[in-house]
């Protein structure tokens, strides 16, 4: 069968089963199925396809319908325009989680950066390959997310610049760092039916909830940030929809002023924390 026929009916399939953007995402699948990047598999509709593509395709079509993200079945991910890895074991890194990339590069390049939460490594390795002097240290308490970010680390070239450390946020963590970054597991639990079946059930739900109202992992760093963050240098977390200002007065109570970055369609998407009390002294 044609490579355009294979496409056509994979999208109809797909929008029968209520994958949003199904033309997208097929094309998706077939470039991988195909191996093919995109302007190749534009040029090559009229092809017909290899009986190990047509498998390997429909085999990617029959996940996607079942609502398996995408980056899961290609096992890959851009962010900051460079391949990630993606498995079931890690979060699949957002366009809105660039925002704390930009923030960062928005400053001064750190010397030193810590990456709690670390998951496939998507902010301490974009940090690392943008900064090439800088060196960091992603935590996790998920020894397969950490297995991840190794291999993201090594596939980006900055494996000899990036430590990796099994820990619960702040515990076990020595050393004073420059740059402290954080996408913790901000979404309440009681809003977890509400998200889409493709995050909600291929995902890993310790990195999505805190089993609580998403605030709780903001309220455990706030009052032990100031130990490991070096004087005059910067934290930068990310925040659900709605919740700047709760994080905001979660940090205040403990000495945190902040500046609140918007993402691309303009909500708050992250908080950039300054030391009330290092500055005083």
């Amino acid at each position: 069968m044609q490579r355009g026929q294979l496409l056509a009916k994979a999208t109809a399939d797909l929008s029968e089963a209520g994958v949003p953007d199904a033309a997208r995402d097929a094309r998706r699948l077939l470039a991988h199925a195909a191996g093919l990047d995109g302007a190749a598999l534009a040029g090559g509709l009229t092809a017909e396809a290899a009986a190990s593509e047509e498998a390997a395709f429909a085999a990617a079509v029959a996940a996607r319908r079942a609502r398996k993200p995408v980056s899961q079945i290609t096992g890959s991910r851009l962010f900051w325009g460079r391949p990630f890895q993606v498995t079931g074991d890690v979060l699949d890194p957002r366009p809105e989680t660039e925002t704390v990339i930009a923030a960062c590069l928005d400053g001064p390049a750190a010397g030193r950066i810590l990456d709690l939460g670390t998951g496939s490594g998507a902010l301490l390795l974009t940090l690392l390959a943008e900064w090439p002097t800088a060196a960091g240290l992603g935590t996790d308490i998920s020894a397969p997310a950490l297995a991840v970010a190794r291999q993201n680390a090594a596939a980006l070239g900055v494996a000899d610049r990036a430590t990796f450390q099994r820990a619960d946020w702040l515990a076990g963590i020595d050393g004073s760092f420059e740059l402290i970054v954080c996408n913790p597991p901000y979404i309440a639990a009681d809003a977890l039916a509400d998200l889409a079946p493709d995050v909600r059930d291929w995902e890993p739900r310790g990195a999505l909830t805190d089993e609580a109202d998403g605030l709780s992992v903001y309220r455990r760093l706030a009052p032990a940030l100031a130990q490991v963050l070096a004087p005059g240098g910067r934290a930068i977390f990310e925040v659900g929809e709605g919740q700047a200002g709760d994080v905001r007065a979660i940090f205040a109570a403990t000495g945190w002023g902040a500046t609140v970055h918007t993402d691309l369609d303009g909500r708050e998407r992250a908080i950039e924390l300054q030391n009330a009390k290092i500055r005083a002294e």
